[in-house]
This record gives C-alpha cells, sequence and structure tokens, in this order.
C-alpha cells in the first residue's frame, strides 16, 4: 500500500506521520504499540474483517477510537490511530511516498458483541 510519510519538526522533536493519500473518512490506518499494522476501510464490505468494524463503529454509532478502546481491553492489546492536531507547533520538514504491507484486523479480535 502506498502511503505518504511526512516529517515534521516540533517542540518535543522530529515527528513521523503516515498519512493515505486521498483519505476518505471510512480509511483508517491503526497502530499496535506506536508502530503503523492494520488498515481498515469501512466501506470496503469485499473483507469480513472490514464488515465487522463497519458494524461496530458504524452500524452502533461509536467511534473508532471507541471500538479500539474496547478491543484492547478485551485482548489486552495496544491498538490507536494518530490524531494529526496533536502536532501543534509544526513545521513540515520532508514528505515521501513509501510501499508498506498493512494488514487487516484480525476477525478474532472484532467480535460482534463488543
Amino acid at each position: 500500500m502506498k502511503l505518504i510519510e511526512i516529517t515534521y519538526r516540533t517542540l518535543s522533536g522530529t515527528k513521523k506521520v503516515l498519512k493515505i493519500p486521498k483519505r476518505k473518512s471510512s480509511q483508517w490506518i491503526i497502530y499496535q504499540d506506536n508502530k503503523p499494522k492494520y488498515y481498515v476501510d469501512l466501506y470496503d464490505l469485499s473483507n469480513e474483517s472490514n464488515s465487522m468494524m463497519n458494524s461496530l463503529v458504524l452500524c452502533a454509532k461509536r467511534s473508532m477510537n471507541e471500538v479500539l478502546k474496547m478491543i484492547n481491553k478485551k485482548h489486552n492489546i495496544n491498538l490507536s490511530t494518530k490524531n494529526f492536531s496533536s502536532l501543534a507547533f509544526a513545521k513540515k520538514k520532508e514528505s515521501k511516498v513509501i510501499n508498506i504491507n498493512l494488514e487487516l484486523l484480525p476477525e478474532e479480535w472484532l467480535d460482534y458483541s463488543l
């Protein structure tokens, strides 16, 4: 998958952020232990994992972060999304396109009864 890696200079040091080119609001990069690991597209229902996330987020009217918190608690893992607005006082330093293989969230984590 092609992603854009943007390097910012902030007051607390250099930060690297991954962005999806032409991102839609239904697309997410999920981080495990602060490393990009999974990709979710809530409207790509061709995969069971995405269908289950669609049900957990859109049908149940929860935010992505709420669902990730429930998965974290139930399976004792550390999943998160990155918030770009937390980069206050940031100056863009560099931007490049990278290829990275992101997996789908494991279906066993996505119990409909979360």
